[in-house]
């Protein structure tokens, strides 16, 4: 990474940056030092916004977080059939995978090395478990194969949208957009795992 020169920057941008350079180099990777010539400022302007470079981790991972938290919220998360509400919180997590595609990826390659990747790891393991028991429900009201367990499903699932990180790059010639993307998954997750009518 080339070291940018910036007259003016915010908590916003200086964040954008950090995400940048812990998913190029690894969190652990990372130092002060790396994040200052990234920003093109000195290590104390970065410590004017933030107290060390676990906080930009936290409040990185926390935008992904509360993306992704934020769908169980969405109305259409919360009525109607369980199916529909499964299809619809898995359609908007792969559309917030893409539209907070650096912090997702963050998320996504915590090991649970600091506090912070602990306290993410807890609350990708609560948001998991809220979208298991949804995936339960709509196969108790039979709208899901009996066969395979839910863990399972949701697992796969969830392996299936996580792995858009690694190839999904907005912008590039020819490329899906994130709505044809999201809606492929939903089509070929539920292919799958709906019953049969």
């Amino acid at each position: 990474m080339t070291m940018a020169k910036r007259d003016t920057y915010t908590p916003e941008s200086l964040l954008a940056v950090a995400v940048e350079v812990f998913n190029e180099r690894g969190y652990d990777g990372t130092s002060m030092e790396h994040l200052s010539r990234a920003a093109g400022i000195s290590k104390s302007s970065i410590y004017h916004h933030v107290k060390g470079k676990e906080e930009l981790l936290r409040l990185a991972i926390s935008r992904a977080l509360d993306g992704l938290f934020g769908i169980l919220q969405e109305p259409a998360a919360r009525e109607g059939r369980s199916i529909e509400r499964l299809e619809h919180v898995a359609r908007r997590t792969a559309e917030v995978l893409m539209d907070e595609l650096p912090y997702v990826t963050l998320l996504l390659r915590v090991r649970g090395n600091t506090d912070t990747e602990r306290w993410a790891m807890e609350r990708r393991r609560e948001f998991d478990h809220q979208v298991a028991e949804l995936l339960k429900r709509a196969a108790a009201d039979g709208d899901l194969r009996s066969d395979v367990d839910a863990r399972l499903a949701t697992r796969l699932l969830f392996g299936m949208i996580n792995s858009i990180v690694e190839w999904y790059r907005p912008g590039r010639g020819g490329a899906a957009t994130s709505q044809e993307v999201a809606e492929a998954v939903v089509r070929t997750a539920f292919a799958g795992l709906r019953t049969q009518t």
